[in-house]
Parts: structure tokens; C-alpha cells; sequence
């Protein structure tokens, strides 16, 4: 049996110095055959007396084409064939194709490395020896490796490098980086006294989860003071050692060089093509679980979460922080917390509508328009006839459902709503962050992205931690900015340009849609204009989407971010702003501009001289408007999931589709690190498309709601079913990511305050202009025949009178006969103007101006009342409930007392020491006397 190497590293001047008990020596790093020997960089290395215990020398058989992997106690081998030899000495054994262990059966696979060769490639030589590099220092790590040869991979091409990570390894890193762990059971709680309801939506696996636990920072020589379970492999549940293996992972060289580190540049440079951790097993048994329980958690969280049948119940919040991360559990917390406060907004909206359709009856000026005999001037030159106010009956009656006092309040209370969500959302994050133990989580020092590094030829000193790193000088970065920022303002000005080509379709539609011969078409031509407008609008904002997605991450690329945080920042920056004027132009448009460039009857604006603006029904822009949202917003939504659904399933069948599981033969296994591979790779801003989806839904529900008071009802729905898609999504067709961590929703929570507070200006805007809700009030108590009482008259108080023998010449009408079958003298048109003959004809009557500084007084009170009122809850409610203080202080307490407790028993068991020492030194004093 050979004498295999046990090095004990030394690290000075930063170099690395290995001595082998064989007495081979390397020194500065390299060793005398040319290899390398790397250490770990910016984690302490063992004491040098943590020495690798020998091991039998390896088989020299092996895969024809594959290098040797060097045999240490840390390596299991396996031989082609599908078999490995059986720990306990029974034979052979077959590989179990859902197992989550190494060949033992003991040691569980925390990480997979894969990776593909190509054995005539030159470049290959240099991969296997990054590998066989970054190896050797995973193992020196403590790390341990088993490999699964090519020859046993469905497709015959891939190794699997699986990774186990024990158990004082995991304790050693959980202490070097400060993971928190429980010290003992929260006995402030509250007794169940058994008197409560039943509750259909709580989930049945929570009767049997923990109990909430106290923790503290972990510390090996205070080990005794945690609750390690018997089972001590599941202490660090499985969210904790994925982290713990991918942080070695990414501080682990592979070449000697300082820059030559981790597993992202790995991956970069092609020496690994996937690096994950697996997942619990299959998502689906073919036993009941009524019967056999679940099979694993993954199996759990779908069949209590990731299904529609539960879209009712609450969400297994810790079960998906503890398999998935702190920061996808933190994304699924706000969405949960979101949808369910839709709920109070959806039914107010609801009702809302429910009024305005119930007061219908009431409304007089839809029966004055519905009963009118008053003949309106063309909506368009020439061809256009003139049209009886009549026609506009069935719009003048939705726009009422719409547009009735009950919506100012509702805009009101959406504005409060949005104040009280993210207020109240500060208070459960907050516990949440404590529950999970993020209280004062502060990222350790990001490391620059390997792309940054690998494109940057200039360095500096780092001044936290004294290494060279890659620096972009500001001169460099300046002009990068620069560019960004004109192809951005580019990109936006293309989104102004295509809305300016909906409008001039909007524009030229409607006149041919008001000439057509077919009077189903033209008398519904405002109608089929703006539904065939939005959905125009809505293919090109899903195409310009497609498009300036790739271009701002072009764009994020060129700009070099050093870090992914910087990267990410400034990637969501740009398609935020982006997005919300992508799909918010639009409908500002219609809310705002829309009917204010036509002029009047005898004066009109011309666009190519040729074609009239666009402009308002009689009952205003409100259902115009109305319309636009519905359509973008529910349009979106319904794209966006089948999406979700669709792609990730269509990606994983084409990957597995010659990978059919063959049980009889043994060597061909389909196993789960070969599962797991198959699915879709979790993108590196997985949460970012998720995160800007209810974001711009945030807006849609929030900044035009009096004109749409059902988009917080579609908006629940929508996250009804969002909630169990990506759901679906993450425990079916993802890997399983990496458990990261995270505070809290980052900058989202600041996109989402100025949402909020935009909101308030938006909505005021709308009552104020878009609505004639504000025409309607100074008509009531200012010119109604019965002031403060009747609406009676507004209709008739609201059109002008224009003369047809001032028509413009390109605006005269073809056809002279009004609907009563007479030559038309007078047309109607609405508007505040004194009629012809009048001094001051077509001029703005008083009426125009006091309903014009009207509008602008509501404004003004509107955002003021509603600031201040936000203002003032947002002081009352606190960020952190009352109950947390007392739970942190008594976690700091319990804490406070193990430090002083282990103290104490240190200062024991050095007073035994000295005790047993001068005893001994007694009894050898009297011997020698």
C-alpha cells in the first residue's frame, strides 16, 4: 500500500508552502512537476495538525480519455458499469436513480458539478487541469468527492462531480460566517387553548412543524449550548449547507493566480457546465399521501403549494424558505402579502361598480342623452353625417358605472390603500427578517463578477482586503454611462414613437371606420377604434419588450458593473424605466392629452393637413380609458403566465428527450444529479422578471384605478394563479437554486413608495380632468335650475351651438340632412363657448372657467388631504410590532447567558486544571523528598 501524500499548508506572504509526509516538497505554491498547489483565499486555513488520514492507492483503471483523479480519502471512484462495490461487503449494488447520497448511502449529496469533454480538443487538457486544481483545493477544504464516469450518464457524455460536505465543515463555516442557530424554544408564545375555529386555509403539515426557536451566532466552543438534534446531519438543514458548499465553492482557486477563483468563473470559462444542489427527489408519488405521508419536501411543497387545487390556502412560508433560500422565500412572502391585501381594494372596487350600475336608473343625464332629440355636428369631415346625441345612449350609461361619486372615494381609498400596504408590509417584514434570522444581515464584501474581471486590464489595491483586484477607472466609466444613457433614451424615444403610431391609427381608423356603408361598423366606430388600438398597443409593447430586454442587458454588459448587486441595480434601473413608459404612455395619453388638440367646429387642428385629432365622446375619455387598462393589463397578465407555463416545459422535454429511463439495465439509471440537470438552469435574476411583473401590475392598480376600479379584482386573480404558477414553476421545471440570502426586496420597495405617492397626483388628475365628475358638481351647485338638488338640464347646459355655414372647407359635410330628415342649420358640440351671434361667439363663457379652476382647487385638496392623511398613518403605524421588541430582547438575553454560562464553565475546568497540576506537583514534591 502506497504512502499517499497528508499535507499540512502554511500560508506566508500569501503563498502557499505544501509539505508531504513522503517528503516531496513544493514550495511558493507550485509544485516541482509543474502543477499547482493553491490555497484557499480569505478564510483561515486548519491548524496543522488536521491531517488527511492515509488511503489505499487507487485502481490505475479508468475511463479511456479521462485523467486519473488523485486519490484521496475525500474521492469514491467508480468503475463503468453502473456498480460500485458495497461498503458492508455484500457484493454489488445498483445505483438507485432517486438517491441523495453517495454510494455509501450515508454521506449526502449537498452540491453537483457537471461537466463535458471533448478528448480531441487542446484546450481540454487545460479545463481538466483548472478541474483537477480546484479539486484538489475543495477536497483541502474538507469538501468530499465522488464521481459518476460519462459511460454511466444517459447521454453518454456527461461527468458528475458530487459533493458531500461534513458535518465539521459545516460547522466550521457556519461559524466563520455567523450563521445563526437555535439556542432554545420561544416560550414567550401564547398557549393554543384549543377553542379556535377551524381554519380551511392553513395548511395541515403546519400542526407538525417546529416550534419557534431562539438562535445565536454559531460558535464551535460553545457547541453544547445549541440544540443539536440526535441525528446531528440535520442540524444544518439543507438551505444551510448549499450555502455553506457554494460559498467554498466560490472562494476555492483553480489556477495559481489570486483572480482565478471560483466556480462563477468555472462555469464562465467552460470548465464546468452546471453547478447546483439537488433537489429532495421526485415532486410526485405513486402512493396517497393520506396513507404514506410525503416522500420528501420537495413532494410536500407540491402538493400543499405548487398546485391550483390549494390556490386558497396559506403558503408554507418556512418549509420554502428552508428548501429554497431566504430570498426566493422572501419573494413569495411579499407576493402572498400583496395578493391579500388586494382583497380589500378588489371587493371595494366591486362594489363601486356594483353602485354605479344600480344607480343607473337615477342618473339623469343618461336619460336626457338617451331621450334627446338634439342633433350633434360630424365626427368627421365630409363623409361623416351628422348624428342624433341619442346614439351615444349605451356609452353615456357605461360611462356612468364608471364614473360616479362612489369612484373619487375609491380612488381616495386606493391612495390610502397603497400607504397602508407598504407600511404594513415594513411591520411583517420586519418579523419575518427576525424569524429568519436577517436581523442585521449585512452581505460580507462582494467579490467582482468574472466577467468584470476577465475584461478589465487595469488594477488596484484592494483597501478592505489588501489584494489586487480589477479596477475600472472613472475616465473608462464615464463614457460607458454615457452611451448607456443615450441608447436608453433612444429606446424610450422609440416607445413615444410607437404610441404616436397607435394614435395616427387611432386617428386614420376612425374615419374610415365612420365611412364605412355598414352601420353595424360606423356606428360603432369610437368602440372598435379604441379595443383595436389597445390590443395594436399591446403587441407592440410585448415586442418592444423583447427587444429592449436584450438590449439592456447589452447594455449592463458594456457598462462593466464590478459587482452583481451593482449589476443588478443597474440592469433594473433600465428596464424599469423602460417598461413603465412602454406601458404607461399609452394610457396617459388617453387619460391626459387625448381630445385636448381637436379645436371646435369651424377652427379644427389638422394633422397632415388632412386628418382631425383624436378626441372624446359626449361622455368623455373615461371609457377610453377604461378599455386601454383592461385590455394592456389583463392582456399582459394572460401572456405573461402562459409563458411561465409553457417555455420551462418546453425547454425541460427538449433536454431530456433521449434521456428515457431504462431501470433494466443498470448502467443507464436516470439519476437525480441527471434529473436535475435536464430542468431549466434558475437564471442568475430569476426574481427580477417576477418582481417587475406585479410591479407594473402595482401601477396599473394603483395610478389609474378611478378609471378602472376593477383592476385590483383582476389583479387578485392574477395573483391567485401567479402565486401557484411560479410555484410550479420553482419545484418542477427549475433546479434548485443556490439558497441565497436577503434582507429584504431591495430597491422594489422604493419603485413601489414613488409608485404610491405618483399614484395620489394620477388619480387626482383623473377625477379632476379625464372625468366629469367636476363639471357635473359646479353644474349642481352653480347652475342648476334646482342648486344642491337635480341634475336636471346638464346635458343641454353642456353642448355649444355652432352654425354649419362656419364650417372650415375641408370640414363641411357631404351629406346636409340632419337624422329628422331636414337640412341642418345648428349642430351641437360640447364645450363651454357662447353661441354665434353672440360679441364674443365661440369664445369660453364663464361656466369654462369656473369649472376649469374647479378642477384645479379638487387637485390641489385632493393630493393635499390624501398626503396628509398618508402621512400620518405612515407615523402611527410602527415599523416593528410591539411583540418582536420583546422577542429580540429576550433572544439577546438567552444569548447574553449562554456566553456567560460557557465562560463560566471554561474558568471550571481551568480551575480543575490547575487543581489536578498542583496536586501533581505535591505528590512528585513528596516523592522526591
Amino acid at each position: 500500500m502506497a504512502d499517499y501524500s497528508m499535507y499540512i499548508h502554511f500560508y506566508k506572504q500569501e503563498q502557499c508552502v505544501t509539505v508531504a509526509k513522503s517528503g516531496q516538497r513544493f514550495a511558493d505554491g507550485v509544485m516541482q512537476n509543474g502543477d499547482y498547489c493553491v490555497g484557499f483565499e480569505g478564510i483561515a486555513p486548519p491548524s496543522s495538525d488536521q491531517l488527511y488520514p492515509e488511503v489505499p492507492e487507487p485502481s490505475p483503471a479508468g475511463t479511456p480519455g479521462e485523467v486519473p483523479q488523485p486519490a484521496t480519502p475525500n474521492d469514491v471512484q467508480v468503475a463503468p458499469g453502473g456498480v460500485g462495490s458495497d461498503p458492508a461487503g455484500n457484493g454489488l449494488y445498483k445505483q438507485n436513480k432517486d438517491t441523495l447520497f453517495f454510494r455509501d448511502n450515508k454521506r449526502r449529496i449537498d452540491y453537483v458539478l457537471a461537466y463535458e469533454k471533448n478528448d480531441d480538443s487542446k484546450s481540454e487538457e487545460k479545463k481538466q487541469q483548472k478541474r483537477e486544481c480546484y479539486e484538489e483545493n475543495l477536497r483541502y477544504e474538507g469538501l468530499e468527492l465522488e464521481y459518476e464516469d460519462r459511460e454511466l450518464s444517459q447521454d453518454g457524455k456527461t461527468f458528475y462531480v458530487k459533493i458531500h460536505a461534513p458535518f465539521d465543515v459545516l460547522c466550521k463555516y457556519a461559524e466563520l460566517l455567523c450563521i445563526k442557530m437555535p439556542i432554545a424554544y420561544n416560550d414567550l408564545e401564547e398557549e393554543d387553548d384549543g377553542r379556535q375555529c377551524p381554519n380551511p386555509m392553513r395548511l395541515e403539515i403546519e400542526e407538525d412543524d417546529d416550534r419557534d426557536v431562539f438562535t445565536a451566532p454559531f460558535m464551535r466552543n460553545r457547541m453544547k449550548k445549541f440544540m443539536i438534534p440526535q441525528k446531528k446531519e440535520e442540524f444544518f438543514h439543507h438551505a444551510v449547507r448549499s450555502r455553506i458548499v457554494y460559498t467554498i465553492l466560490e472562494r476555492c482557486r483553480y489556477e495559481d493566480d489570486k483572480r482565478k477563483i471560483g466556480i462563477k468563473k468555472m462555469l464562465n470559462n467552460g470548465s464546468y457546465s452546471a453547478a447546483y444542489p439537488l433537489h429532495d427527489g421526485p415532486y410526485k408519488s405513486e402512493h396517497s399521501k393520506l396513507t404514506h405521508g410525503y416522500k420528501n419536501d420537495r413532494h410536500l411543497l407540491f402538493e400543499e403549494w405548487a398546485r391550483l387545487g390549494k390556490w386558497y390556502k396559506y403558503q408554507p412560508l418556512d418549509k420554502i424558505r428552508q428548501y429554497f433560500g431566504e430570498k426566493i422565500g422572501l419573494y413569495f412572502a411579499w407576493l402572498g402579502f400583496y395578493t391579500n391585501t388586494l382583497i380589500a381594494p378588489a371587493i371595494v372596487g366591486f362594489i363601486c361598480i356594483l353602485y354605479g350600475a344600480i344607480s343607473l336608473g337615477q342618473d339623469l343625464t343618461s336619460q336626457e342623452i338617451c331621450g334627446s332629440n338634439i342633433t350633434m355636428c360630424p365626427l368627421c369631415d365630409q363623409r361623416c353625417k351628422y348624428w342624433p346625441l341619442d346614439n351615444q345612449c349605451r356609452y353615456s350609461q357605461a360611462s356612468h358605472v364608471i364614473d360616479n361619486p362612489a369612484t373619487v372615494f375609491f380612488a381616495i381609498f386606493m391612495a390610502l390603500w397603497a400607504t397602508m400596504f407598504l407600511e404594513f408590509w415594513k411591520r411583517k417584514q420586519a418579523v419575518i427578517s427576525y424569524d429568519w434570522d436577517l436581523v442585521g444581515f449585512e452581505d460580507e464584501e462582494e467579490r467582482p463578477r468574472p466577467e468584470f474581471e476577465s475584461k478589465v486590464s487595469t488594477h488596484r489595491i484592494n483597501p478592505v482586503n489588501k489584494l489586487e483586484e480589477a479596477f475600472l477607472p472613472f475616465y473608462n466609466k464615464v463614457p460607458r454611462l454615457i452611451w448607456a444613457g443615450l441608447v436608453v433614451l433612444f429606446m424610450v424615444t422609440l416607445v413615444l414613437a410607437a404610441v404616436f403610431a397607435v394614435i395616427v391609427y387611432r386617428i386614420v381608423i376612425v374615419v374610415v371606420f365612420y365611412r364605412s356603408d355598414l352601420g353595424l361598423i360606423s356606428e360603432r366606430a369610437k368602440l372598435a377604434t379604441s379595443a383595436t388600438a389597445a390590443l395594436l398597443n399591446l403587441v407592440a409593447i410585448m415586442i418592444l419588450n423583447k427587444m429592449y430586454e436584450r438590449v439592456c442587458y447589452w447594455l449592463t454588459d458594456m457598462e462593466l458593473p464590478r459587482t452583481q448587486t451593482e449589476y443588478e441595480d443597474s440592469f433594473t434601473f433600465k428596464m424599469f424605466l423602460f417598461q413603465s413608459v412602454n406601458y404607461y404612455a399609452s394610457i396617459f395619453y388617453i387619460a391626459f392629452f387625448k381630445g385636448s388638440f381637436v379645436g371646435r367646429p369651424g377652427d379644427y387642428n389638422y394633422f397632415l393637413n388632412e386628418y382631425r385629432p383624436d378626441e372624446c365622446d359626449v361622455g368623455g375619455c373615461l371609457i377610453d380609458l377604461c378599455l386601454q387598462l383592461a385590455i394592456i393589463m389583463v392582456g399582459k397578465q394572460a401572456y405573461n403566465n402562459f409563458m411561465e407555463l409553457i417555455f420551462p416545459k418546453l425547454k425541460n422535454w427538449w433536454s431530456r428527450r433521449g434521456n428515457v429511463d431504462q431501470d433494466a439495465v443498470p448502467s443507464q439509471a436516470y439519476t437525480r444529479w441527471e434529473q436535475d440537470c435536464d430542468l431549466v438552469p434558475v437564471p442568475i435574476m430569476a426574481l427580477f422578471p417576477e418582481y417587475l411583473e406585479m410591479v407594473i401590475q402595482f401601477g396599473f392598480v394603483t395610478l389609474f384605478v378611478a378609471a378602472f376600479p376593477l383592476a385590483p379584482l383582476f389583479a387578485l386573480i392574477n395573483n391567485i394563479l401567479e402565486i401557484r404558477l411560479d410555484a410550479y414553476k420553482f419545484v418542477t421545471q427549475y433546479r434548485r437554486p443556490m439558497a441565497a440570502r436577503a434582507q429584504d426586496i431591495g430597491v422594489w420597495y422604493n419603485i413601489l413608495d414613488v409608485l404610491a405617492k405618483i399614484a395620489v397626483v394620477s388619480n387626482a388628475f383623473v377625477i379632476g380632468y379625464t372625468s366629469n365628475f367636476i363639471p357635473r358638481l359646479v353644474y349642481l351647485y352653480g347652475y342648476s335650475p334646482e342648486p344642491g338638488v337635480s341634475m336636471r338640464g346638464y346635458v343641454e347646459d353642456s353642448l355649444a351651438y355652432f352654425n354649419v355655414s362656419d364650417f372650415q372647407t375641408l370640414s363641411i359635410p357631404d351629406d346636409k340632412i340632419g337624422p329628422d330628415g331636414n337640412n341642418v342649420t345648428i349642430c351641437r358640440y360640447q364645450a363651454y363657448r357662447h353661441p354665434p351671434g353672440h360679441p364674443n361667439e365661440y369664445e369660453y363663457t364663464l361656466h369654462f372657467w369656473h369649472t376649469f379652476a374647479a378642477r384645479f382647487v379638487f387637485i390641489v385638496l385632493f393630493e393635499h388631504i390624501v398626503f396628509l392623511i398618508k402621512n400620518i398613518l405612515a407615523y402611527l403605524i410602527p415599523d416593528v410590532p410591539h411583540d418582536l421588541h420583546d422577542l429580540i430582547k429576550r433572544e439577546q438575553y438567552l444569548t447574553t447567558e449562554m456566553f456567560f454560562s460557557n465562560e463560566k464553565d471554561l474558568q471550571q475546568s481551568m480551575d480543575q486544571l490547575h487543581h489536578d497540576t498542583d496536586g501533581t506537583r505535591h505528590r512528585h514534591a513528596h516523592h522526591h523528598e
